[in-house]
């Protein structure tokens, strides 16, 4: 019999509101055992004093430059190499292509049915899992109790025992989650096709060798344990 293991998953979004002009839309989770959560803390602040940083550095991919660049892939290759950290992530290529009225739902209802299916494959009986997010906006509250409803409804976790909490973070607080923030900077910034800042695109390329060439902008195999994206197409309207 599987021993029940409680794991943290932290969770972060990008270009996620309906009409800011950005076409490419990312979610993304990173798990670790709740055990694992404090040492691999310290060693990447460890990691951030050892490139001239202070531990308390907030790393993030707007702050990806040339002069931390080192630093950035250096944590990359923390992530990529320890094996007690995957990450889940989902794209949609094209936000202008998301017809909510025709499935009679709101770009709300969507999102957060969005974030199960992102979430999903993550859940694995009879293991028990705390969900952190990254504090957005004043509307934190109700979205994060939303999202546990939906959560829980959708596994059929009605005394919640699998999901045993969905709550608020700050990224600056969680070095975790600065991770989940710049995995989601970068598969926003390959399914862009930008290529204008060398530090970035190091760090893309650093991923692409370690995961494959494809992996950034191609849904998954089953089999991808480490890093597993869906690249989510909307319905074909025509017709």
């Amino acid at each position: 019999m599987t021993k029940a293991r409680l794991y943290n998953v932290y969770c972060d979004e990008s270009c996620h509101l309906e009409h800011d002009g950005i076409p490419v839309m990312a979610w993304g989770a990173l798990t670790c055992p709740a055990s694992a959560v404090r040492p691999i803390a310290e060693a990447i602040r460890t990691l951030k004093i050892a490139h001239g940083l202070k531990p308390d550095f907030e790393a993030k991919w707007t702050k990806v430059s040339p002069a931390k660049a080192a630093f950035y892939l250096a944590l990359i290759n923390f992530f990529l190499n320890d094996d007690r950290l995957r990450f889940r992530g989902l794209v949609v290529p094209d936000k202008a292509r998301l017809d909510h009225a025709r499935f009679d739902q709101s770009h709300d209802d969507w999102y957060y049915k969005m974030y199960f299916t992102m979430l999903r494959p993550i859940f694995t009986a009879p293991h028990r899992y705390r969900i952190y997010l990254d504090v957005k906006d004043t509307r934190g509250g109700p979205k994060i109790r939303k999202l546990h409803d939906v959560l829980t409804n959708s596994l059929l976790d009605f005394d919640r025992r699998t999901i045993e909490r969905v709550q608020q973070i700050r990224s600056h607080e969680s070095e975790l989650l600065q991770i989940t923030d710049i995995l989601i900077g970068a598969l926003t910034y390959a399914n862009r096709g930008l290529a204008s800042s060398p530090a970035k695109t190091a760090i893309l390329a650093q991923l692409r060798a370690s995961l494959g060439q494809q992996a950034l902008i191609r849904t998954s195999t089953f089999a991808a344990a480490k890093f597993n994206i869906l690249v989510w197409q909307a319905q074909d309207t025509a017709g």
